[in-house]
């Protein structure tokens, strides 16, 4: 009987070798992470709504309809009046659903926009993560969840929506850029030309490319890059889009032609401009107006103000340094300035918060460097490094507050998004109905959007830095 008791035990040996090998902080980790999961599981339930892959099955009876030999756009949706309104490289990338149900469809994109969105969150992160000397898996697994239960991203994946993916696209590029500032770094020479291509960031452009490809909206960051004058990485990305564009007319010239010369042009197809999940500047024009049309020549005069306020904050912070806020600031000025900027649309607020985030602490680390370096401390608490003094014990406490204040308040805005208490759809319901209030939270996020493109504040010398020139190598300035 010992000896069978004894041989039991055993076989919990290599349970204890586990449990050993994890340390208390790597518990508590993993602890955290599922209390984020936790907590991200049920804020989805407590402020989403009631999906069922509503925009899937559109897509999904589109695709069945081209595939038994009927025109692409011609579609109607039954029980709607809504057909399918992509570019049609977009119906050739979606065309092998039409051979799925659609509930498998739908939960196929939604793991892949959930594990593109990883891997995004992995790469911007990073850096960040390297600074703190944080683990990346513990920083990423705690921020997936938090990501996934706003409202862009919980309705990008109840709808069946595609922006995680084009989100993808256009952040793959944004890492090309930063390897190719660095090529020479990451590969030796005795690398392969696959290897030395792909770490060499050659291909940065293609993305946003394929992007405007399959979305139209995208093509702002080919704008950016010209205007930052990235020819290498604009002349890849137009070149991809037209190319893909163009070719499409040999694949499919009957819905090539009739979209780029009706379907383009035919904005009621996607919804009235005063529909409350439409947070663009043209939407929350026309609740102002309570109108279900928007005000064309004040819409045009705003947009063309936040085009120029945008690119030209993005173009300034490329010059100092921080490509991840200029390529924030663009998506976030293509969605202000869309006619139509449904909330699913509205991903680029993630890297919003994580540049709040981190301008909070490296303004809190740099305060500690600072009072490292001052003299005696202040009994009155005066300027840091005035006259020798220290700067108050609560001053690196302070600092950077309002940037973390500001992180987490945009947050806590997409995480509850307060709009849909207050929706109203005219002319049955006005958008005044519940007062100034009413009509403040139902443009809550249209409003959050536009300050954000005026004063989300960039990172001087902030990782990636980039460079005109290669550096120079060491063996070259050595020979000098």
């Amino acid at each position: 009987m010992p000896a069978t008791v004894e041989r039991r035990a055993d076989r919990f040996a290599p349970v204890r070798r586990v449990v050993r090998g994890i340390d208390r902080r790597t518990a508590i980790r993993l602890g955290i992470v599922a209390a984020a999961v936790y907590a991200a599981w049920s804020a989805v339930g407590a402020f989403g709504r009631p999906y069922n892959f509503f925009d899937m099955k559109i897509y999904h009876g589109a695709m069945v309809w081209w595939v038994t030999g009927n025109e692409l756009y011609e579609f109607v949706a039954p029980r709607t009046t809504l057909g399918f309104t992509y570019p049609p490289f977009a119906g050739l990338v979606m065309l092998p659903m039409a051979h799925l149900p659609v509930p498998a469809a739908g939960w196929l994109n939604a793991l892949g926009s959930v594990a593109a969105l990883t891997v995004v969150l992995a790469a911007l992160l990073r850096p960040i993560v390297d600074r703190l000397g944080q683990p990346l898996w513990f920083v990423v697994a705690v921020a997936a969840p938090l990501a996934v239960a706003i409202e862009p991203v919980r309705e990008t994946l109840g709808y069946g929506q595609v922006n995680l993916l084009l989100f993808a696209l256009v952040a793959a590029d944004l890492i090309g850029l930063r390897w190719r500032s660095r090529r020479g770094t990451r590969y030796r020479r005795d690398d392969g030309p696959l290897r030395r291509f792909v770490y060499g960031g050659g291909w940065a452009g293609a993305g946003i490319g394929l992007a405007t490809s399959i979305k139209l909206t995208p093509a702002l960051f080919i704008v950016y890059l010209l205007i930052t004058r990235q020819w290498r990485a604009a002349a890849t990305a137009t070149g991809t889009a037209a190319g893909v564009s163009l070719g499409m007319f040999a694949v499919a010239g009957e819905e090539s032609r009739a979209y780029f010369t009706q379907v383009l042009w035919q904005t009621e197809r996607v919804g009235a401009a005063d529909m409350t999940p439409n947070q663009s500047l043209a939407g929350l024009l026309a609740r102002l107006y309570d109108s279900i049309e928007t005000p064309g020549l004040l819409w045009f005069s705003f947009a063309v103000l936040m085009l120029a306020l945008g690119l030209s904050r993005a173009a300034n912070a490329r010059a100092d340094g921080d490509e991840l806020t200029a390529f924030t600031l663009v998506g976030l000025t293509t969605n202000v300035i869309s006619p139509i900027s449904w909330t699913h649309h509205l991903v680029w607020v993630i890297p919003a918060i994580v540049v709040l985030a981190d301008a909070a602490i490296r303004r809190r680390e740099a305060s500690r460097g600072l009072v490292q370096r001052s003299g005696p401390a202040s009994s009155y608490g005066g300027p840091p490094g005035v006259n020798g003094l220290r700067p108050p014990i609560w001053y690196p406490a302070m600092t950077g507050f309002r940037h973390g204040a500001a992180a987490v308040a945009l947050y806590l805005l997409f995480l509850v998004s307060p709009i849909w208490p207050y929706e109203h759809q005219l002319p049955e319901v006005s958008h005044y109905a519940d007062g100034l209030f009413g009509a403040l939270m139902e443009n809550s996020l249209a409003l959050a959007l536009i300050v954000l493109v005026a004063a989300l504040p960039w990172r001087p010398g902030a990782e990636p830095a980039f460079y005109t020139e290669r550096p120079a190598r060491p063996e070259a300035v050595g020979r000098r």
